[in-house]
C-alpha cells in the first residue's frame, strides 16, 4: 500500500496505536513502513505533533513490539527455509565458478578465431610450452626484439622465479600486471595475438599454479592461524573464493580433530573438567573459524551459509563425543548432577558465540534433552526408593537437619538451622533430595524440564504422603489409594509420633517444595540483567502457580489427616471386640432403675476431651508459628466423631423407633454430652460453624424424638446455665484445674443451686 504523501497519517495503513493490538497480520502492520516515499523524519513529526505523552509513550512501546515481532517474522522464515537457502547459495557458489571456466574457454575461442582470421598458423596451444611462445614472439631472422617483446620475456622468467620463491604477494601483483598489459596490448595492437594468447594462457597457468600451492600449505598442520588466514586470502585474490573458503574450514576441523585426540577423560570424578576442556576446545575453534571467514570474506551470503553448516556439523560430531564419553552413562547412571553441569557448560559456551551471530545452542538442546530426561526421570523414581528405605526406620521424631558445623561459624549454622523446620528423618530425606534437583534442574531452564520436574515432585510427594498413610496404625486405605508403596513402613505407635507424619506432610507441602520449585525459574531469573519492574512482574506471574502448587499439595496433605481422624475416631468409637463406646444404650438404659445418676459427660466424649488436651499440647510445639493447621485438625477430629454420630442410622433407628423410648435422664444425659463438646471445643478455638451446627441439628432430633412420645422435652430438661455449669465443672475436672474444697458432692446434683458451683 502507497502513501499518497510521506508525512500520510499512520492510521491510513494501520491505524493509530491502538490498532498495534488489533487482530491484523504483520504483512499489513508492516504495509506504511515499506513505501518506496516513506520519510522517517517527517511521519514522526507529523504523527507525534497532536498526540499527548502518554500516547507517545504507548506508541513507541507498540512500535518496539512491533520491531521485536518483525525480527522474530524473519528468524523464523529464515529457519523455515534455511535448507533450501544453503543448497542455493552453493548452487550460486557452483555456478559461479562455471561461469568463470566459461569466461576464460570463450576468451581463448576468441584470440584462436582472431588467429585464423589474421592467417596465423598457431602450431600448438599446449599449457607450458613456453619454446614455442618464444618462437612466435621473436622473429630471429635479422631482426632485434622490440620493447614489448623484450619486457614479455622478462615478465615470463620473473614469475617463474616468484612461484619458486613462494613469494605470493609479488606473484598476485604480477598476474594483475600482466592482465593489464595484455589487455593494453590487446586495444593498441603492440603485440601480436599469438603473443597475447601465450600471455594469458601462461598467467592462467601460473595461477592454478599458485593455487595448488596455497592450497597444499593451507592443509599442513603445522600452519599457523596468521599465515593460513593469508593463504586463504591469497587464494581468493586468484578467483577461486569457493575452494578457499573450503579449505579454510577444512584446515580448522582438522586442527580441532587433533586437539580432540589429546584430551581424554580420565575417571567419573572429572567428567566435568572434561566437558569443560572439549568444549572450550570446539566452540574456541568454531568462534576462530568465524573470525577468520569474516576476516576474509565479510558476510556473503554463500560463505555465511558454509559456515553455519559446518558450525552445526562440529557441534554435533561435539555432541556425539559427549554422548559417548559423558552423557549416556551418566544418564543411565541417574547422575543429573553431572549432567547438567555438562549441558550448562556447554550452553555458557554456545551464548558467548551467539554474539557473532552464531546460535547453536538448539543443536546442543536437541542432542542433550534426551539424557537430561532420562536423568531427571531416574532421580526422581530415586526420591521414592530412598524415602522409602529410610521411612521403614524412620523413629518419626522430629529433629533439624544435620549440618557440619567444621566449615562454618555459630550464627552462619545458626541461620541454616533457623531457615529449615524439624522433621523425621524420611522427610529430611526427601526435602533434601527434591532441593537438590530443582538446583540441578533450575539453570536448564531453556530445555523446559521445570514442568517435568515439578510433576514429578508432586507425583512423589504424593507417594511419600500414601507411606505416611501406611504407617498411622490400623489403616485400611491405603489399599485403596493410588501409587500407594508396597514398601513396610514403620508405624507410628504414638499421638506424638503420628502428629509428627502431619507435621512432615504439612511442612513440605506448605514450605518446603514451593521453596523448591522456585528454584527452577528464580535461578536464570537471578542471573539476568533486566530491569527491577520486569523481575517483578515476573514474581507476579509466578505468584497464581505457586498458589495451585500448594493447593495440589495440600490436598495429598488433606488426606493423611482424614486419615489420621479416622483411625482415631475408630478408635474412640469402637471396642478391641468390636462393640461400640457410643450407642443407642448408653442413653435408652438410663431411665430403667428409677435412681437419678451423677450427671458427667459420657465416657467417649470425655475421652475425646483428654485426646484432644493431649493433641493440642503436642501441636503447639510442632506446628509453632503455624497454628492454624493445628487447630483444623482438632477441628476435623471432633467433626468425624460428631458426623459419624449424626449419620449412624442404627443408632437413630433405635431412639426414634425402637421398643424403648428416650427417657428424661437419657435426653439430659445426651444434651450434656452435646453441651460438653460445644464447651470445650470453643475454649479450645476449634468449634466450627459446620461442627455447631450438625451438634444443634443432632440435639434436635433428640429432642423430636421424645416430643414423638406425647412428652414435652423441655420439662424435662434444667436450664441452659445447668448444662453449661456441669460441662465446665467436667473440663476442670478432667484437665485437673478443679478446687472443690468447699464444696460437696451436692454442687454437681441437678437439685443443687447454681450459686454453690464453683468455678474457680
Amino acid at each position: 500500500m502507497e502513501m499518497s504523501q510521506p508525512g500520510a497519517s499512520f492510521s491510513s495503513s494501520i491505524g493509530d496505536s491502538m490498532e498495534f493490538e488489533a487482530e491484523v497480520t504483520l504483512s499489513d502492520r508492516l504495509k506504511v513502513f515499506k513505501a518506496s516515499n516513506f520519510d522517517p523524519e517527517n511521519y514522526v513529526t507529523t504523527k507525534c505533533r497532536a498526540m499527548s505523552e502518554k500516547e507517545i509513550r504507548h506508541l513507541c512501546a507498540n512500535l518496539v513490539d512491533l520491531k521485536k515481532a518483525s525480527a522474530e517474522e524473519m528468524r523464523k522464515s529464515v529457519y523455515a527455509n534455511y535448507t533450501a537457502f544453503i543448497r542455493t547459495s552453493r548452487e550460486i557458489t557452483d555456478l559461479e565458478g562455471q561461469l568463470l571456466a566459461l569466461r576464460n574457454l570463450l576468451s581463448t575461442q576468441s584470440a584462436i578465431v582472431h588467429n585464423l582470421a589474421e592467417g596465423v598458423h598457431i602450431e600448438s596451444l599446449s599449457a607450458g610450452s613456453e619454446r614455442s611462445m618464444k618462437e612466435d614472439i621473436f622473429d630471429v631472422e635479422g631482426r632485434e626484439p622490440s620493447k614489448m617483446e623484450y619486457w614479455l620475456s622478462h615478465f615470463l622468467e620473473n614469475l617463474e622465479v616468484l612461484l619458486a620463491e613462494r613469494r605470493v604477494k609479488e606473484a598476485l601483483a604480477a598476474f594483475d600486471e600482466g592482465e593489464r598489459l595484455a589487455k593494453e596490448a590487446s586495444s593498441q595492437k603492440t603485440m601480436t595475438p599469438s603473443a597475447i594468447l601465450s600471455l594469458k594462457t601462461t598467467i592462467t597457468e601460473q595461477r592454478q599454479k599458485l593455487s595448488d600451492q596455497l592450497a597444499e600449505a593451507a592443509c599442513q598442520p603445522s600452519t599457523r592461524i596468521p599465515e593460513l588466514r593469508s593463504t586463504v586470502k591469497a587464494l581468493k585474490q586468484l578467483g577461486d573464493g569457493p575452494r578457499a573458503h573450503n579449505l579454510l574450514l577444512k584446515s580448522h576441523h582438522q586442527k580441532l580433530k587433533c586437539n580432540i585426540q589429546a584430551i581424554q577423560p580420565s575417571g567419573a570424578s572429572d567428567k566435568g573438567a572434561y566437558t569443560s576442556a572439549l568444549a572450550h576446545l570446539v566452540f574456541s575453534s568454531i568462534a576462530q573459524a568465524a573470525s577468520d571467514s569474516l576476516a576474509v570474506f565479510r558476510d556473503e551470503p554463500a560463505y555465511t551459509s558454509e559456515l553455519v553448516t559446518w558450525a552445526v556439523k562440529q557441534v554435533e560430531n561435539f555432541c556425539l563425543l559427549l554422548k559417548r564419553q559423558v552423557l549416556a552413562t551418566s544418564a543411565a547412571a541417574g547422575s543429573l548432577r553431572i549432567v547438567a553441569e555438562c549441558v550448562q557448560i556447554c550452553l555458557g559456551h554456545c551464548s558467548l558465540l551467539e554474539a557473532r551471530g552464531l546460535a547453536l545452542s538448539s543443536v546442543l538442546l536437541r542432542f542433550s534433552r534426551p539424557y537430561v530426561g532420562e536423568a531427571l526421570t531416574s532421580n526422581l523414581k530415586r526420591i521414592e526408593q530412598s524415602t522409602a528405605a529410610v521411612a521403614a526406620d524412620d523413629d518419626w521424631s522430629l529433629a533439624y537437619p544435620l549440618v557440619s558445623s567444621r566449615s562454618m561459624s555459630s550464627a552462619s549454622l545458626g541461620n541454616i538451622i533457623a531457615s529449615q523446620p524439624k522433621l523425621s528423618s524420611s522427610a529430611h530425606r526427601f526435602n533434601s533430595m527434591a532441593q537438590e534437583i530443582c538446583e540441578e534442574v533450575g539453570p536448564l531452564e531453556s530445555l523446559h524440564f521445570a514442568d517435568q520436574a515439578l510433576e514429578g515432585l508432586v507425583q512423589a510427594f504424593n507417594s511419600y504422603v500414601n507411606m505416611l498413610i501406611q504407617a498411622l496404625p490400623g489403616s485400611t486405605e491405603t489399599e485403596n489409594l493410588e501409587g500407594s508403596g508396597s514398601g513396610i513402613v514403620r508405624i507410628a505407635e504414638t499421638e506424638m509420633q503420628q502428629i509428627a507424619l502431619l507435621a512432615n506432610a504439612y511442612l513440605l507441602a506448605d514450605e518446603l517444595l514451593p521453596r523448591a520449585a522456585s528454584k527452577l525459574s528464580t535461578i536464570n531469573q537471578n542471573n539476568r540483567t533486566d530491569d527491577v519492574p520486569k523481575r517483578n512482574a515476573d514474581k507476579q506471574n509466578r505468584a497464581p502457580e505457586q498458589r495451585e502448587l500448594k493447593r495440589r499439595l495440600q490436598r495429598f496433605v488433606d488426606q493423611l489427616r482424614d486419615s489420621f481422624c479416622r483411625v482415631h475416631a475408630l478408635e474412640l468409637i469402637f471396642t478391641d471386640d468390636g462393640g461400640s463406646h457410643l450407642n443407642a444404650g448408653m442413653y435408652l438404659n438410663m431411665d430403667g432403675n428409677g435412681e437419678e445418676p451423677e450427671w458427667f459427660p459420657s465416657p467417649i466424649y470425655q475421652e475425646l476431651f483428654l485426646r484432644l488436651t493431649r493433641m493440642a499440647s503436642i501441636a503447639a510445639d510442632m506446628f509453632v508459628g503455624r497454628e492454624r493447621f493445628a487447630t483444623l485438625l482438632l477441628m476435623r477430629l471432633t467433626e468425624t466423631i460428631i458426623l459419624w454420630l449424626s449419620d449412624d442410622q442404627s443408632f437413630w433407628e433405635e431412639i426414634e423407633q425402637g421398643p424403648k423410648p428416650l427417657g428424661a435422664f437419657g435426653l439430659r444425659q445426651f444434651y450434656l454430652d452435646m453441651e460438653f463438646v460445644i464447651l470445650f471445643s470453643s475454649q479450645g478455638r476449634y468449634l466450627s460453624r459446620n461442627l455447631h451446627q450438625v451438634i444443634k441439628n443432632i440435639t434436635a432430633r433428640a429432642i423430636e424424638s421424645v416430643t414423638a412420645t406425647g412428652v414435652d422435652p423441655y420439662s424435662l430438661l434444667p436450664e441452659d446455665d445447668w448444662f453449661a455449669d456441669v460441662a465446665q465443672i467436667a473440663i476442670k475436672m478432667l484437665s485437673g484445674k478443679a478446687n472443690f474444697d468447699n464444696i460437696g458432692q451436692e454442687a454437681i446434683s441437678p437439685t443443687a443451686p447454681v450459686s454453690a458451683i464453683s468455678h474457680d
